[in-house]
């Protein structure tokens, strides 16, 4: 998943323009979101569910906060 968040903030820098990554990055992060849910309802285990989706969803978080504070200052 966060390779996934990675790969689609890096596309986001190179193909998005001016201050279209606004837009886009919190779609990644709802997207994340969504995809975090759902791989972890799929595992059918319900042993340690908050802590795994609270990790994901976290590092997901932090990645495009990264890449938001970074596009900030480049654009």
């Amino acid at each position: 998943m966060w390779a996934a968040v990675l790969l689609a903030a890096v596309a986001i820098a190179i193909v998005g323009t001016g201050d279209e990554y606004l837009m886009w990055l919190p779609l990644v992060f709802a997207g994340a979101v969504l995809v975090t849910f759902g791989i972890q309802l799929a595992t059918g285990r319900p042993e340690g569910y908050v802590t795994r989706a609270t990790a994901s969803i976290g590092v997901s978080l932090l990645i495009l906060a990264v890449a938001t504070a970074i596009l900030a200052l480049v654009r």
